[in-house]
């Protein structure tokens, strides 16, 4: 793991810069740092290292290929690395090795096969550059599911690119505004989604997609390698024909594999374990591979209904793990709750950013590498969302059955074309009556409150994932709703979490589900195998019954989470948000309409009635704090 930052068309000051842009990105890489001027083409690559593999200098960066054509700069991991590089040399292939790093099979691969081909054969979750000094031609990938971030944009005229947005906005001659056009969907959702990012010329490189650009660097073209939509499409249209049992079976080969190959390191490695259905399953999957015991890690709370750290540990006792636990209480989160901004360097508020952050804090303490069970949920209908959406739809539209749905949905148009913040009825009619889809009536959860619309002062409305997809793009409302998850929420709020939460303390995390052919297999299992009176992710609890117990498992889903609705309510944290929202409001006028703000805090201290609105609030208020965006 590690991180990456370049420019190219450079005016002034290279190596300042790229030196800053470097520092930027020391807890991804606290291991060592370099970087690479090219002044013929003006280009500037710049690399922290997190070692994994090839400890020695054979693996350090940027590297050069061996031909000398390609210089790289990479983060990540290329999990199926051993395998190609048997693939080319029984091709034929005279690949000339210094060392062990999959950095160098990567180059290799690009150079017999091109970049195009390389993406293909590559199994990993990686973000990298490539420059190529004959054609003048610089290269960005980033990984099939959007493990590992990647910005890209123009700063002064410089095409610029990093791991970390605050890497670019360390540059000497950055001056990039806020982008104001995504706040609205930032209130919508509590992240900012791909492609857009904070900061105005400044994206995100999407996932399973790769950018070109050629000197003089002023025009680039972004192109899908790998598209989700297409493998469910194509997953769905070739459905699995044996049995449930003969898919389990099949879906465990392909889980063993995955995590064999996961737990390839060259330092310590261990596994985050939350007593839940997919963290309980990879640690089950690796222990019964390993001769050592398994390090597993949990945090638990002592406020009830957020601990499920008895779980995790009557499960580790069970499988036999060596198993690591820590009680937090409410310091150790206010510790960790001002260090948000700097960990999560955009505006991110998913209040799960906090217990992952305590515990990949935790586990940075024994080991570097640690696997995680994330994507079960996406991947095998696991959400109570996707199990309670049809009998919602149902109840909405029930509402106003007694009209036909064109007419319904016209009048719905006009509610919410007339609605504003002082009419929470119009509004609340407007989004019940245009709900005619599965598809829309997700869309309209985050449509919580008429005063979220008008939070922001720019009233634009970025088209994402969620508001393009097209209803109907495959058959079922579970299947829709789980690929709408893939294509949105899962890079770019739990992906963004669990990476940004173990970088902050140089902590590599791995996540085995989003292997490419389990992902391609799941889209081929019929709904019903995932989920059937009312049982969620039934593969993946097939499986796990192998190794513990049903009765240890079965037991209502929790999620990962803190009280911070309790906490806001009294004590510290009730002084740390009224701090933010006084101290921020010289700065956040600017952006926000502030007496909408205030009536929604107000309306809390007052009624209770919480809504994650405001968590969003307070992370926005915040990073405008700590960055002093004026």
């Amino acid at each position: 793991m590690c991180g990456i930052a370049g420019i190219c068309n450079y005016t002034n000051n290279p190596v300042e810069n790229i030196l800053a842009m470097n520092q930027m990105l020391i807890r991804r890489g606290p291991d060592a740092g370099n970087y690479w001027l090219w002044e013929k083409d003006k280009v500037v690559l710049g690399h922290r290292r997190l070692s994994i593999l090839d400890l020695s200098e054979a693996g350090a960066q940027p590297m050069c290929s061996a031909s000398e054509r390609y210089e790289i700069v990479y983060n990540g991991e290329i999990y199926n690395c051993r395998m190609l590089e048997a693939q080319m040399r029984a091709e034929g292939i005279a690949l000339h090795l210094r060392g062990t790093s999959d950095t160098e099979i990567l180059l290799e691969a690009v150079e017999h096969y091109g970049i195009k081909k390389a993406l293909q054969s590559i199994k990993g979750m990686f973000a990298f550059a490539i420059y190529d000094k004959l054609d003048k031609v610089l290269y960005l990938a980033r990984d099939r599911m959007g493990e590992k971030p990647l910005y890209y944009g123009l700063v002064s005229g410089s095409f610029v690119f990093a791991s970390d947005i605050a890497a670019i906005a360390a540059m000497d001659n950055f001056h990039n505004e806020i982008n104001t056009e995504v706040l609205n969907l930032y209130f919508q959702y509590g992240y900012i989604p791909q492609p857009y990012s904070i900061y105005k010329n400044v994206w995100q490189l999407q996932a399973g997609a790769m950018l070109e650009i050629k000197m003089p660097f002023a025009e680039w073209k972004e192109e899908k390698y790998w598209d989700i939509k297409e493998v469910a499409r194509q997953g769905q249209a070739n459905i699995f024909n044996g049995s449930e049992e003969e898919a389990t079976q099949q879906l465990e080969v392909l889980l063993r594999e995955s995590i064999k190959g996961q737990m390839m390191s060259d330092v310590p490695l261990g596994a985050f374990l939350s007593g839940g259905i997919d963290s309980t399953l990879v640690v089950s999957l690796m222990q019964s591979m390993s001769k050592e015991k398994i390090r597993t890690f949990t945090v638990g709370f002592h406020e009830q209904g957020y601990n499920e750290a008895a779980y995790a540990k009557e499960t580790a006792k069970h499988l036999g793990t060596e198993h690591t636990e820590l009680y937090v209480g409410f310091s150790d989160v206010m510790d960790v709750l001002t260090k948000l901004p700097e960990a999560y360097t955009e505006p991110f508020a998913d209040s799960s950013q906090l217990p992952t952050m305590l515990v990949s804090k935790l586990t940075k303490e024994h080991v570097t590498v640690s696997l995680s069970g994330d994507a079960g949920d996406e991947l095998f209908c696991g959400y109570n969302t996707y199990k309670d959406l049809e009998q919602g739809l149902q109840i909405v539209q029930s509402k106003a059955g007694f009209l036909p749905e064109s007419i319904r949905y016209a009048i719905g148009k006009g509610c919410l074309a007339l609605s504003g913040p002082a009419t929470p009825l119009l509004y609340k009619v407007g989004n019940c009556f245009t709900v005619t889809t599965p598809e829309s009536y997700y869309r309209g959860m985050g449509k919580r409150d008429c005063r979220i619309p008008y939070l922001a002062k720019n009233k634009s409305i970025l088209p994402c994932h969620q508001t393009i997809y097209e209803d109907g793009f495959l058959t079922g409302g579970k299947n829709n709703l789980m690929l709408m998850d893939m294509l949105q929420y899962l890079p770019d709020d739990i992906l963004v979490k669990v990476d940004r939460a173990g970088m902050y303390y140089s902590l590599e995390s791995r996540i085995p589900l989003l292997d490419r052919d389990i992902v391609e297999f799941a889209w081929t299992l019929p709904v019903e195998y995932k989920f059937q009176d009312g049982v969620t992710k039934k593969p993946l609890r097939n499986i796990l019954y192998k190794y513990v117990p049903k009765e240890m498992m079965e037991r209502p889903k929790k999620g990962f989470s803190v009280p911070v609705n309790k906490w806001l309510l009294d004590g510290s944290m009730r002084e740390w948000a009224e701090s933010i929202l006084s101290d921020a409001r010289p700065i956040a006028g600017e952006f926000l309409n502030l007496k909408y703000v205030d009536a929604l805090w107000n309306e809390y201290q007052k009624t209770q009635k919480w809504d994650k609105t405001i968590w969003y609030i307070l992370m926005l208020m915040q990073w405008l704090l700590h960055n002093r965006i004026s």
